[in-house]
């Protein structure tokens, strides 16, 4: 999420007119995030844009405050589609009991909610509501549509963590598309345009480098804050790929491979700079174990570590804590 884009909406509402949400700023209404959902329309979009007043200028600044304080933090929507249904949507015999009515009203809504399950709306709201605004507000941009007449989106106002995708593999390529899918902004490198090229990676960021090696891979920086994934193909610049991310210092490097290649790659990654606790801070083999073998299966592996990884960093021992005991675990 883009501050301007926020102070955009603002000025809209204190000059009168209605805000204009771009699916670009607000992917959960892109076209691909309503694919499928044939009971939503623009019209739904538009009704919701059309609803907002002068009284929603606090919720937006509110969701401002919490950029500027670097909050884990969303912007929410309510989109109704069907109004008496929204008001009718109450718990069945086997869900958990959050009163006897469903949606407060009829009515499209904007909220803003925390980690800390802090909401700032300008309307009462049922306790339904309130458990759906809190549903909806707990991953990178979400869609709640557990009852008839009214769909709950989100999008997070903290930024995706990048993933890079050291290496255009038949892996990374599912990787790559798989990441993409639960909110990861990612930036794959090869050298190859018959293997790094649109097709295979059509959601991703691209680099293509010169001369047929990751030689100048060090034209290119890499943040404190990122992942990266050692994927190249034959594992031919495993060596460069690590040592290029142990000198970045990133949040989180993997590498695929078998106890014997990494012994050897461990020789190399000295070899050109490495330490030895940089050497230990690879993951090896990179993914959750549970037998992946083909490149998709390897894809769900990887990618299962890096969520894990994200909900560690992001969330404390005690939310962690909480989180696993409200779901019995």
């Amino acid at each position: 999420m883009k501050r301007e884009v926020l102070e955009g909406v603002i000025a809209d509402l204190r000059a009168g007119c209605t805000p204009h949400f771009d699916p670009a700023d607000f992917p959960c209404f892109s076209d691909e995030a309503l694919a499928g959902k044939e009971h939503l329309s623009t019209a739904c979009i538009e009704r919701l844009a059309k609803s907002l007043t002068q009284v929603d200028i606090p919720t937006f600044q509110r969701a401002l405050r919490a950029m500027d304080e670097g909050d884990l933090a969303w912007l929410g929507f309510k989109l109704v589609y069907d109004d008496t249904q929204a008001q009718e949507n109450v718990d069945n015999e086997v869900t958990k009991k959050y009163g006897d009515v469903g949606s407060a009203d009829g009515e499209p809504l904007v909220f803003f909610c925390n980690d800390a399950k802090e909401i700032v709306t300008s309307r009462a709201y049922s306790e339904r509501d309130k458990f759906q605004m809190k549903d909806v507000t707990r991953g990178p941009s979400m869609h709640n549509d557990q009852f008839e007449g009214l769909t709950w989106a989100s999008v997070a106002l903290f930024d995706q963590v990048r993933v890079w995708l050291l290496g255009a593999s038949d892996a990374s390529s599912e990787v790559a598309a798989l990441a993409d899918h639960v909110g990861f902004a990612v930036t794959v490198v090869d050298y190859d345009p018959a293997y790094l090229n649109e097709t295979r990676f059509p959601l991703a960021r691209r680099i293509l480098l010169p001369g047929g090696t990751f030689d100048t891979l060090d034209d290119y920086a890499a943040d404190s804050a990122d992942y990266v994934c050692v994927l190249t193909r034959g594992h031919m610049f495993d060596p460069e790929a690590c040592v290029w991310a142990l000198k970045h210092q990133v949040s989180y490097v993997g590498m695929m491979g078998c106890a014997g290649k990494n012994e050897r790659v461990h020789d190399l990654v000295l070899a050109k700079g490495g330490t030895e606790e940089g050497w230990r801070r690879i993951k090896r083999p990179i993914g959750l174990k549970f037998g992946a073998k083909t490149p998709a299966e390897l894809a769900i592996s990887i990618v299962a570590e890096l969520v894990d990884v994200r909900y560690r960093q992001r969330y404390s021992k005690e939310a962690r804590d909480r989180h696993e005991a409200n779901l019995g675990r």
